[in-house]
């Protein structure tokens, strides 16, 4: 057997053996940490005996032997159990415990891996079920030719990589949870790839990492690329993954290719960030869509509080409810400086980054930083129904702080919603898929950065704004009639006249003698019913009349009576204050965003003025914000069908609905 596609349905069949003891969705929790062990110990088995010899050697002795044991076994881990499958196999009775005992000898980077599978409870279930036996007896078979001698690291790592999408796959209930589409991935590679022009010189290195890495599809993609492109070159993969199963799979697929698993951190990276002071040269993440952050949010205002601008989220924080930009931020964190080469980004989001939140708002802070320092190169629009547990419109942002001369200044913005074909099946909400061609299509796109129907580009300032407020003055009309007490009596002054204060001696005396003040202003509104002015100063006499029989009335008192009175009226004029100034209405406040680039003024004359021509801007309450409207960009106007059309289907329609209601009272 010499072929990926051969050892992948070899190893796919041996999950028969699990139906029924088994959920289909669980068979990846023992037949992945199977084919892990079963490639690590063909790996040890060339050097078992130096390290069992070395690991005598250096026992009882007061040193952590680890790095004579990596060095004996040609290896960055060993097993110093002198037993390996073939002998736990060769114990039926004792397979079990023989194969914890095996586990244990591993160094410590492996033992985590199996200890985040949980495959000691996998042990026991297997065990109880009477498979354990027939599972590593399907692992030993001869067929099934996993030493590095003939499946090399690389070709290890395809292998893995294929069986976690299949296992993926399968479990349609959870497979969007820690997987991204390959053909995603695949597209975001090459995005990231192609302002990389050096990854094909001899000897090139770089450094790839993903904050939210899962299962470890991007890391791994972006590998096979630069392996495609260029064989000679050196990758060194990092990530880090909040889920422990995710993480463990990543782990054990780092190690199969032959990268350092210890590279891939365990837990939350916004608040325990594993790699806080290194720098990458590629960087590609699929962050959760919409998913809180509540848990990392001490942490996350803790180090933007303590670090500012040399932490990671000097910029802002987004809501609660989407913490995507916050991994965003991370990435942009870890560039390299420009004379180091500097760095480029890939991240997926949903739409909501693209405009959520208004002017001085996190989100729009995030993106007016982004774009202040020109690092957004392109975003691109994909299908929709692209991914497993959503069916939302998605997005690719490439980001760079080493833009090249041409787009420099600019962002370009391509749509590619309708590049996708459908599945032969679907899996989830998984119905279409980006074809090699559609690919190529997006690439090509990006590659000739020129404008046309799915390709946009604007500068950086096109999606900035001012956010104005605009005000209009106030027009009041002040009446004594049955809406003037109606409102009166809903005022809070009003009725706070019958509560008695909390150190009063006499509490019903109290409320008596307020009950007696609401019923004198009552028959003092009666009394003057019909009233009404539009002079502010005549309306003030009417309330000093109201209240001439209230003793001492507060200043609280005689403004909600001024408020009881008062309505809008258009026709009135406008009210001033005590300078001369028009007051401006709060109900008939609104804001504006005007283009960066527009002089306000001019906004106003040609967008405000002749719809409301005494408006008026605020200056003092200006904002600066920033969204991305690129669905506008593209839109595209669809006349309605004809009437004639329309007509036509209404009468077929009622046709039809006739002919049924006939054959129903038949």
């Amino acid at each position: 057997m010499n072929t990926s596609n051969g050892h992948v349905q070899f190893i796919w069949s041996i999950a028969e053996l699990l139906r029924g003891d088994y959920k289909r969705s669980e068979y990846g929790r023992v037949i992945l940490p199977f084919t892990v062990l079963r490639r690590l110990d063909l790996v040890l088995a060339d050097t078992k005996q130096q390290v069992l010899d070395e690991a005598d050697r250096t026992e009882g002795l007061d040193f952590d032997p680890d790095v004579l044991l990596r060095k004996a076994a040609g290896q960055g881990f060993y097993n110093t159990s002198a037993l390996d499958l073939g002998k736990v196999a060769g114990d039926p009775s004792n397979a079990a415990t023989s194969l914890r005992v095996y586990i244990a000898g591993f160094s410590p980077v492996v033992r985590e891996i199996f200890e985040a599978f949980k495959f000691e409870q996998q042990i026991t279930f297997l065990h109880k079920a009477k498979l354990l036996y027939r599972v590593l007896g399907k692992f030993l078979d001869p067929k099934l030719e996993l030493h590095p001698g003939m499946v090399s690291n690389a070709h290890m790592g395809d292998i893995f990589e294929e069986l976690i999408r299949r296992f993926s796959e399968a479990s349609n209930e959870t497979a969007g949870e820690h997987f991204t589409p390959r053909e995603v991935v695949r597209l975001c590679a090459r995005l990231v790839l192609a302002g990389d022009h050096g990854i094909g010189e001899p000897g090139a290195i770089r450094t790839v990492y993903d904050p939210a890495c899962g299962t470890g599809g991007m890391l791994s993609v972006t590998d096979e690329l630069v392996r495609e492109r260029n064989a000679r070159a050196r990758l060194f993969l990092y990530g880090q993954e909040l889920n422990p199963e995710s993480w463990a799979v990543c782990r054990s697929e780092m190690l199969l290719k032959g990268q350092d698993p210890s590279r891939i951190y365990p837990r939350s990276t916004l608040s325990e960030d594993g790699l806080p002071d290194d720098r990458f040269d590629l960087m590609l993440a699929n962050p959760p869509f919409g998913v809180e952050w509540a848990k990392d949010y001490e942490a996350v205002i803790d180090e933007r509080d303590s670090f500012g601008e040399n932490g990671r989220f000097a910029a802002g924080t987004p809501p609660r409810s989407d913490g995507a930009l916050l991994f965003l931020q991370t990435m942009l964190a870890k560039r390299k400086p420009v004379g180091e080469g500097g760095s480029r980004i890939a991240i997926i989001f949903n739409g909501s980054p693209l405009f959520s939140g208004g002017a001085g708002s996190g989100p729009s802070e995030i993106r007016r930083w982004i774009l202040d320092n020109d690092w957004l190169e392109a975003i691109v629009a994909l299908p929709e129904q692209l991914f497993y547990n959503t069916g939302i419109a998605t997005y690719v942002w490439v980001l760079t702080n080493r833009k090249a001369a041409a787009r420099r200044g600019k962002v370009q913005l391509i749509d590619a919603r309708e590049l996708w074909e459908p599945m032969p099946k679907s899996l989830g909400n998984k119905r279409r898929r980006l074809g090699g061609g559609d690919i190529s299509d997006v690439i090509g796109l990006y590659d000739a950065f020129e404008e046309g129907e799915r390709s946009k580009i604007r500068q950086n300032e096109f999606f900035m704004y001012r956010r104005i407020t605009v005000d209009r003055p106030l027009r009041l009309r002040y009446e004594v009639d049955d809406e003037a007490v109606e409102r009166l009596k809903q005022s809070r002054a009003f009725q706070r006249l019958a509560v008695p204060a909390a150190n009063v001696k006499d509490p019903e005396a109290a409320i008596a003698s307020g009950e007696a003040a609401q019923a004198v202003i009552r028959d003092a509104f009666a009394a003057q019913r019909g009233l009404e002015t539009t002079d502010r100063d005549d309306a003030e006499k009417i309330v000093k009349e109201l209240l001439r029989s209230i003793e001492r009335p507060t200043a609280t008192l005689r403004k909600a009576v001024l408020d009881a009175l008062s309505g809008r009226d258009p026709e009135a004029p406008i009210v001033t204050d005590r300078q001369g100034n028009a007051e401006p209405d709060p109900e008939l406040r609104d804001t504006e965003n005007v283009p960066l680039g527009v002089p306000i003024d001019d906004y106003i004359e040609r967008e405000v003025l002749p719809f409301v021509p005494d408006a008026w801007v605020d200056d003092p309450k200006e904002k600066i914000g920033s969204e991305i409207p690129l669905t506008q960009l593209f839109y595209r106007y669809e006349p309605p069908r004809p009437i004639e059309e329309i007509d036509s289907d209404i009468e077929q329609l009622e046709g039809y609905i006739q002919k049924l209601t006939r054959e129903v009272t038949a």
